[in-house]
């Protein structure tokens, strides 16, 4: 097994830095300060043509003048010196480096070809690194920070892997208020070399690091991103924001299934299908991942609300139902207990609001205690906790009836902080969030943050964050992906395509379509190709009516809507009108498929489309008119197992038709799920496909049907 470079890179004993200077407002000089100044305890060699001291530490004016080699090289200088500097470092034998100069693919096609050689050079010497373009690494574990900001100096239990410099560096204040801390953070910048699969497989592997999160603007490996994270997954919890798309993958397609697959809809699938657990923003990206970090598994759905405050209470609830959650009734007994500690008008019947009672003892150790040992809930949050930050709230109004004594003086009057409160989640070893409007300024919200116990600034991002931890049970409890065996190569299928291939078309007709998807298991309606009246009369005869007539031919790809269909047609007479009226709608002599009527109020329908570094994606939702409309479908990539095609149909909005509905009985969903990977398969043995289109799939009694079928084919094929 090769080892990733990010080892090395995020671990040196050595660092030499091209850039820094002795002038302050130089970002090279900030960023070499942060190596200094943040508590790194390895060796840091400056480098600078003139200066014989940087920063106090001896300069030297080369790589070839180092006294040794140093582990990594970190260069912050003007474009046109990277690819020389870069060389140097080479051919003294460094294997790893930063480069945070900009200048490269993101200016266009000549910064592109700067970029090729940049890697050339790397790939010659044996060197791997991360950017250009990029804001360097935090390693807390070492005390290495290599980006602009201040480093907190308490390790952390967070690993980031970003796309965007801007969320590693210039976001630590913020999280520093919240009491949030990286245990490593990588700026990935152009990802020339190390890209973000590399860097979520090592924080995959950092022991450190207790929950990994993403900043995703793009992936170019998709396939790769899967695997690895399906190995990460099941053991750490992965979570990330995607927030843009290439244009390749924006395409329509040919077919329903490549017009109903865009950027987002893709990431959606392929998270869930890897496990990854997708978040709106970046706050909660950052707060729902230091969640999943610091709390201990959710064993069940139950949530016991504490607030001291009837709407945070109601919004927490709200929430909670949302995601999953339950904030269930408690028992007489518990309630009975808990009515002991509050007053007659409160309310104890979970949520339990003491309606702005401030009393710290009752609020934040007495009830929440009785509640978590009560083994009617498995996660609390608390809301209204709260002491300096609310003395400092009230202090003007009372500094006059004090005696005008200084803020100072005031808050010598607060309450002793009671630290029983931050050892609860401990204790009783479960999920435990607060909620609070004060800042690390409060005590108690301080008093928690230090106990890495999560603190949200407003309460519905706790049931949130909670609904972040049920969700990594759920992806927790799935079965084990395991390796899929495709099929043999159907040789009648390969002959339909050589075929289709050899008459320049673009597509497969439908009775074409058909029997090759019919190769591979996959259930077709009976029909028969007629090229005349008497051969639809009969086909017709021996399918039995009523019939359907389509149009079949590759040229004619959609048939709604043109009056190139003709459906329950009952008998002779109304079969020899509907052929006549094909022929003429079509403007051509056209063959006409006579197929079967089927009898089924449910359709849905499965397809494939290719996106650029995931291949061949699998498209599962309701069919059938309303396909565009509602466009209620989930996708995820070829091959897939049993499991993913049953969470492709809990996915759907109208996953409820597939069970027995109004008189209609359960639809056998081993047979779709066979369908759906069927269409996965059939796209990875043959690369000639381009998309596949099923809809719709008439659920006829309890079993699923293909109605119709369009397959395009690729016209420069590739995997």
């Amino acid at each position: 097994m090769i080892e990733n470079p990010l080892h090395l890179l995020m671990n040196p004993q050595s660092i030499a830095v091209v850039g820094a200077n002795n002038i302050p407002t130089k970002m090279g000089t900030v960023q070499a300060l942060s190596i200094l100044k943040d508590g790194y305890k390895g060796k840091f060699f400056p480098i600078h043509p003139k200066e014989k001291k940087v920063l106090g530490s001896k300069a030297y004016a080369s790589a070839e003048d180092l006294p040794e080699v140093p582990d990594l090289a970190m260069l912050i200088v003007p474009v046109k010196s990277v690819l020389p500097i870069i060389e140097s470092f080479g051919k003294i034998g460094t294997k790893r480096a930063i480069i945070v100069t900009a200048g490269f693919k993101e200016t266009g096609a000549a910064g592109q070809k700067m970029e090729n050689e940049l890697n050339e050079v790397a790939r010659r010497y044996g060197m791997r690194f991360v950017g250009p373009n990029c804001l360097g690494i935090i390693n807390s574990q070492i005390s290495l920070n290599t980006t602009v900001f201040t480093m907190d100096k308490e390790p952390g239990l967070l690993g980031f892997a970003s796309q965007s410099g801007t969320y590693v560096t210039q976001a630590l204040p913020a999280l520093r208020k919240r009491g949030i801390r990286f245990s490593k953070a990588i700026s990935l910048g152009n990802e020339a070399n190390i890209n973000i699969v590399d860097a979520l497989e090592y924080l995959g592997e950092d022991v450190q690091t207790k929950a990994i999160i993403l900043y995703i603007e793009g992936i170019r490996d998709g396939r790769k991103f899967i695997e690895v994270a399906r190995k990460i997954t099941p053991h750490k919890p992965v979570l990330a924001q995607y927030v843009g798309g290439s244009v390749s993958g924006a395409r329509a397609g040919l077919s329903h299934t490549g017009a109903m697959a865009g950027p987002d809809f893709l990431y959606n699938g392929i998270f869930k299908q890897a496990g990854i657990i997708r978040v709106d923003s970046v706050e909660d990206l950052y707060a729902n991942g230091w969640t999943m970090a610091t709390q201990p598994p959710l064993k069940g759905n139950r949530v016991g609300v504490m607030t001291n405050s009837g709407g945070p209470s109601t919004t927490i609830s709200y929430i909670c139902d949302s995601v999953g959650l339950e904030v269930p009734r408690f028992s007489e007994g518990l309630q009975k207990e808990i009515r002991k500690h509050i007053e007659p008008h409160a309310s104890a019947a979970n949520p339990v609001d003491l309606t702005f009672d401030v009393g710290i003892q009752k609020l934040a150790i007495t009830i929440p205690e009785i509640m978590m040992k009560s083994g009617e809930v498995d996660a609390m949050v608390l809301h209204g906790v709260m002491m300096t930050g609310y003395m400092r709230e009230i202090y003007p109004h009372l500094k006059e009836m004090t005696g005008n004594i200084s803020l100072e003086e005031f808050l010598k009057f607060s309450q002793p902080v009671v630290k029983e409160a931050f050892e609860l989640p401990r204790k009783y070893n479960m999920p435990f969030l607060i909620s609070s409007f004060f800042d690390e300024d409060d005590c108690y919200t301080k008093g928690y943050q230090d106990s890495n116990i999560p603190v949200f600034r407003f309460p519905e991002k706790t049931a949130i964050a909670l609904g972040c931890l049920y969700r990594y049970k759920q992806i927790k409890e799935r079965a084990l992906h395991k390796e899929i065996i495709l099929p043999e190569i159907n040789q009648l299928a390969v002959d339909i395509i050589r075929k289709a291939k050899q008459n320049k078309q673009k597509a497969l007709n439908e009775h074409a379509a058909k029997k090759l998807l019919s190769c591979y298991g996959v259930p077709v309606t009976k029909e028969e190709l007629a090229s005349t009246e008497k051969e639809a009369l009969a086909a017709a005869a021996k399918i039995g009516y009523p019939v359907a007539l389509k149009a079949c031919s590759w040229e004619i790809m959609h048939k709604s809507g043109k009056g190139l269909i003709a459906l329950n047609v009952e008998d002779e007479i109304m079969l020899k009108k509907e052929f006549q009226n094909i022929q003429k709608n079509a403007g051509k002599a056209v063959p006409v498929l006579v197929q079967e009527m089927l009898k089924g109020n449910r359709e849905f329908l499965a397809g494939m489309t290719r996106f650029a570094g995931f291949g061949a994606c699998v498209v599962f939702g309701l069919g059938g008119i309303f396909t565009e409309i509602y466009k209620d479908t989930t996708l995820r990539t070829a091959p897939l197992a049993d499991a993913d095609a049953r969470e492709m149909f809990a996915d759907i909005r109208a996953r409820k038709l597939l069970d027995g509905f109004r008189g209609m009985p359960e639809v056998k969903k081993e047979k779709l799920s066979q369908i759906i990977q069927a269409v996965g398969n059939v796209s990875l043995l043959h690369p000639e496909i381009a998309e596949i289109d099923l809809n719709p799939i008439i659920i006829n009694g309890a079993k699923p049907v293909v109605a119709d079928a369009l397959i395009v084919l690729e016209s420069n094929p590739k995997t």
